[in-house]
């Protein structure tokens, strides 16, 4: 697949200049103002989907205290805008291949905002719950939906800037929304429910931005939607997520209950393969995996998705337990993070679109996500913030490296009918990723936290149930509990990182497999009408 699609492009058209010496610029198709005006509007819904799953971080204490929740509920609020995002990511992409492009990321803007707006007059924590898988359902949308718009009017070569402002905004929002939602809860006049208002009027504009800079042409031809691929994909993926979340919690890892998700999730799955063997348009194509390169990114995938998820929620939870920052604190001091993240992808997406050559970046990047994952897991409850911060960006500049570049590498080698398809897979097992590994590294620390403050209280029976002490009752115990728990708060951190720098292996490797192909200086659309042509 790969060869037919890229020896074309290796010889510049009649009358134009080869694409080493010629403008990427679209070659006349559009101009860099015209591209970033069309992006304005993506970026910023971007920013405030992205935001939104991240804001909540820092106010859930107040807000499970407020709406009188539960511990569980205490998860669900997060897990369910993840669950609900990453199961429909993949159905996002395929409706892409399918409509208006423009059209679709218009209606998961308004999905997000009535979710949204829905979320912050919720009085119960159940019907949060349910809005905030509405929420997840636009956020799905935004994160495959943006990426498949800029694949089709930026070519590869082109892309690597632009990808590099995509990841910047990310970036952000990923690690600036427990800032935000720090100084939200500490500002007596806002309060919570702010955290879900504060991005209804940017999605608004948004949604006006959108309407007036982003024009793209809409294939016409036949449809056919795999509806069963969609309800077994969303029914495996969701029973395999939601016993991941509970498992260690709401039951034991080795129970009836997870033998029955276990054998629901696994059944769902396998009847989405053979849907997917069958459908006339799958939801996703299992060609794309004979692909070298669309395997080994989207294993590469995973693995980022549990850097960038994990490092921001177990981050904050270390600052706030252990060293007893504010919320508001806690997010300053993840600034490091975002700031090399800011860094290596805007210059990386630069230098990627002078040379061309996008191989070295993802390498080099993995390599430092290996690097600050493995400093990372030797901090303690006595680690100085400086070195921290060190480490932190570090880690930042390697993930800023690795995210957007993964989906550029992806883009470049499918052709350009699946082009919805392969970008939503990648950002499909990123998030996928990333809900496991939040749930699983949760799971880690809980119990190794558990453990140390058995230790620490030598076998007391206040000793019992230690595993479940977390920063929503820390205030509630007595002084020396409360040193104790913070202490083993601070040690118990480390373990989950030293387990995100294996993981980060496994993506170095498969990223260090990826044969590098030289990028494209089509868009998607003039690729889709060549395609078009030949067959």
């Amino acid at each position: 697949m790969s060869s037919t699609i890229q020896r074309p492009e290796a010889v510049a058209a009649p009358g134009s200049a080869a694409p080493d010496t010629a403008p990427v610029e679209q070659q006349g198709q559009m101009t860099h103002r015209e591209i970033l005006s069309a992006l304005s509007g993506m970026l910023l819904a971007m920013f405030v989907a992205f935001l939104s799953s991240t804001v909540v971080s820092n106010a859930l204490p107040t807000i499970i205290t407020d709406l009188r929740g539960t511990q569980s509920q205490y998860t669900w609020v997060v897990t369910a805008t993840l669950l609900a995002s990453t199961a429909s990511t993949p159905i996002w992409g395929k409706l892409a291949d399918l409509f208006s492009k423009k059209l679709l990321i218009q209606l998961s803007i308004v999905i997000f905002v009535v979710g949204s707006m829905l979320a912050g007059l919720s009085q119960s924590v159940e019907t949060l719950i349910a809005w905030r898988v509405l929420q997840g359902l636009g956020l799905g949308g935004l994160q495959a939906l943006v990426q498949i718009a800029m694949a089709a009017m930026i070519s590869p070569r082109e892309r690597g800037r632009y990808s590099g402002l995509l990841g910047s905004v990310m970036a952000v929002a990923t690690v600036g929304g427990p800032l935000l939602g720090g100084l939200l809860v500490d500002t007596s006049w806002l309060g919570w429910r702010w955290c879900f208002y504060v991005g209804v009027p940017f999605g608004i504009v948004a949604l006006v931005l959108l309407q007036r800079t982003l024009h793209l042409p809409v294939t016409k031809r036949t449809v056919h939607i795999d509806y069963l691929g969609a309800a077994f994909l969303t029914a495996g993926v969701s029973a395999l997520l939601i016993w991941v979340t509970l498992a260690g919690d709401s039951f034991a890892w080795a129970s009836t209950e997870t033998a029955l998700f276990l054998a629901g999730g696994i059944a769902a799955v396998i009847a989405f393969v053979v849907t997917e063997l069958k459908a006339k348009e799958p939801i996703v194509p299992l060609r794309l995996f004979r692909d070298r390169t669309t395997t080994l990114a989207i294993i590469a995938s995973i693995a980022i998705g549990v850097a960038m998820f994990g490092s921001s929620v177990f981050l904050g939870q270390y600052l706030q337990i252990s060293r007893g920052y504010s919320p508001t604190a806690a997010g300053l001091l993840t600034i490091p993070m975002v700031a090399g993240l800011l860094l290596s992808s805007t210059v990386s997406g630069i230098l990627i679109t002078r040379t061309g050559r996008w191989k070295r970046f993802l390498v080099a990047g993995s390599v430092l996500v290996v690097v600050g994952f493995g400093l990372l897991s030797f901090v303690d409850h006595e680690t100085d913030m400086v070195l921290l911060s060190a480490f932190l960006f570090v880690l930042g500049v390697g993930i800023g490296m690795t995210m957007q570049n993964l989906v550029l590498a992806v883009q470049n080698t499918v052709a350009a009918t699946d082009l919805g398809a392969a970008s939503s897979a990648v950002a499909f097992f990123r998030s996928l990723g990333g809900t496991i590994g939040v749930s699983v590294l949760g799971a880690v620390l809980s119990t190794r936290v558990g453990t140390l403050i058995t230790e620490g209280l030598a076998g007391t029976p206040a000793s019992a149930g230690s595993g479940d002490i977390g920063l929503a009752n820390l205030a509630d115990a007595p002084p020396a509990i409360q040193d104790l728990i913070r202490i083993s708060y601070g040690d118990a951190t480390g373990r989950i990182f030293l387990i995100s720098a294996v993981i980060a292996v496994v993506a170095m490797g498969a990223i260090v497999l990826i044969r590098e192909i030289a990028l494209s200086t089509r868009s998607g659309e003039a690729r889709l009408r060549e395609e078009s042509v030949e067959q």
